[in-house]
């Protein structure tokens, strides 16, 4: 029962997610201090408000809400998601887009609907696997198959 347990805490992507929560949570608190030491100060000086809005609130029968820190954590929310985007999203989809322009088309993966039963068949398909009604393939499947007029 042990051994199984350690198996599952060891797994390489139990470890990975472990050590990215750790990361993350070591950068939340990196833009959140930057966004309470340079940005609120910033956006204070620009509005010719009172400097560091953090501290702004305003009370309603005797309770006191601090919209000035609810305003610094959406910032740092924002500052995080852009960073999180520009700078591991978006070049990973590039990465993903330039490895995937070399792999070999799937013939079988592009799909169009069978004219009679309305089912998903193959493009290059001349029946429905579903009703076996002839169907013309798709000239662009055919093409993207490199299947040549003869061996259509």
């Amino acid at each position: 029962m042990l051994s199984g347990f350690k198996d599952f805490i060891l797994r390489g992507n139990i470890v990975t997610m472990a050590v990215g929560l750790a990361i993350g949570s070591a950068f939340t608190a990196l833009v959140t201090a930057f966004t309470t030491a340079f940005i609120t100060p910033l956006l204070g000086w620009a509005t010719g408000s009172i400097g560091d809005y953090s501290k702004a609130e305003f009370t309603v029968e005797g309770v006191t809400f601090l919209y000035g820190k609810f305003i610094n954590a959406g910032i740092a929310f924002l500052i995080t998601a852009a960073v999180l985007y520009f700078l591991i999203v978006l070049p990973m989809m590039k990465i993903t887009a330039r490895a995937d322009r070399n792999k070999p088309v799937d013939i079988k993966a592009a799909l169009r609907d069978c004219p009679r039963c309305f089912s998903q068949i193959p493009g290059i398909a001349t029946r429905c696997a579903h009703c076996t009604s002839e169907v013309k393939a798709d000239e662009k499947a055919l093409e993207i198959a490199g299947l040549l007029p003869g061996q259509r």
